[in-house]
């Protein structure tokens, strides 16, 4: 057994001192990591700032496992071992440091994204900006995270020399393996790029109000494959990507959150007009729900059963708030004519004739 110089007079084995060696470093990356810790939780102290305080909730965790890492990687260069131990044990620290890294990589993304959502707050009443990027951020983010996990697992696997042999053997058929690899990704290329498409041209954006395949509900989610709607009664459709591509549907909050909202109501010829625009008027100036802008009663048709068609035309901020105030308005009115024109609800008109008429 190899020994090293006497210490106090006691000779060391030399498996000890790589032990020892390997603990101090572990031990002074967790106090440089200590340090660093309480400088940042001093700096959201003095300074009320979201990036120093999603720093220290995102990169806590993974930062406790690099740094000791890390020194311990540079402590191999003063350890004396054999080859058999000495590369795996290199090899263990690069991927470990490897990953660490990503995710590291993983949570300043999720950092600048708090930052962002601070900033632009989806809370607001005219929220036309927030929406557009938000979903720009969100689609950039998922693809960078796909990407740095996709590169991360690359160095991973290259790192082994069987790998690279199998990766050097593969380039010599990237033609046709190019080929059938684009005809076997052709559905994940064109929603890859359909992705791309919606987050910058951006027809639909998150928390956009949408009728799509006949529901009402709002966007909650896009992936780089899927949107995820959230109906009105919390119910969630997935579509593809490309479907908001290469589908029609309606968009009520594609340029602003203001919304018109109709009340149609059937009712007898004998009905005044005049009353119900008053009586309008006073039921949306006592509504909160109403934005003031548009206040219309008009007679848009007649119909061969004998009643006449009469619109309600209202506005409001957003389209949840366009809903509860035409509910509201429809039922006001309902009971308005029932109370003081209850001759003018609809009618079934019948006609009857005399048989003995003629004789």
């Amino acid at each position: 057994m190899q020994y090293l110089d006497n210490i106090f007079g006691y000779p060391i084995p030399l498996f000890l001192k790589n032990i020892i060696i390997g603990v101090v470093a572990i031990v002074l990356g967790i106090l440089i990591k200590f340090i660093i810790h309480k400088m940042f939780i001093l700096l959201s102290r003095w300074w009320d700032f979201i990036i120093i305080k999603s720093t220290i909730k995102h990169l806590r965790r993974p930062v406790a496992v690099f740094i000791p890492l890390l020194f311990l990687n540079f402590s191999l260069d003063l350890m004396v071992m054999p080859a058999k131990i000495r590369l795996p044990l290199d090899k263990v620290l690069e991927i470990g440091l490897t990953i660490t890294f990503a995710l590291i990589l993983v949570r300043l993304i999720n950092v600048l994204e708090d930052f962002f959502y601070l900033k632009y707050d989806l809370n607001k009443e005219n929220n036309l900006k927030e929406r557009k990027i938000r979903t720009q951020l969100q689609f950039v983010r998922k693809f960078i995270v796909s990407l740095i996990i996709l590169i991360t697992a690359a160095i991973i696997l290259l790192s082994f020399e069987s790998m690279r042999k199998i990766g050097a053997g593969l380039l010599t058929g990237v033609g046709i393996g190019g080929i059938i690899i684009g005809f076997a990704a052709q559905k994940s290329l064109g929603n890859l790029l359909a992705g791309f498409q919606i987050a910058f041209t951006q027809p639909i954006r998150i928390d956009d109000v949408l009728i799509v395949e006949g529901e009402w509900g709002k966007v909650e989610e896009i992936t780089l494959t899927y949107v995820v709607v959230n109906i009105w009664d919390q119910r969630r459709l997935i579509l593809p990507i490309t479907y908001f591509i290469e589908k029609p549907f309606q968009n009520w909050t594609r340029v602003s959150a203001d919304l018109l909202g109709t009340v149609f109501l059937y009712l007898d010829y004998t009905i005044p007009i005049e009353p119900l625009r008053q009586e309008m008027t006073r039921l949306l100036s006592s509504n909160p729900l109403w934005d003031k802008r548009v206040n219309v009663v008009q007679v848009t048709d007649s119909t061969k059963d004998g009643s006449i068609e009469v619109r309600f035309l209202m506005s409001a901020s957003n389209s949840s708030r366009a809903f509860d105030l035409r509910c509201n308005i429809r039922e006001a009115m309902i009971a308005f004519i029932q109370t003081n024109y209850p001759g003018s609800l609809p009618k079934k008109r019948l006609e009857f004739k005399d048989k003995f008429d003629g004789i």
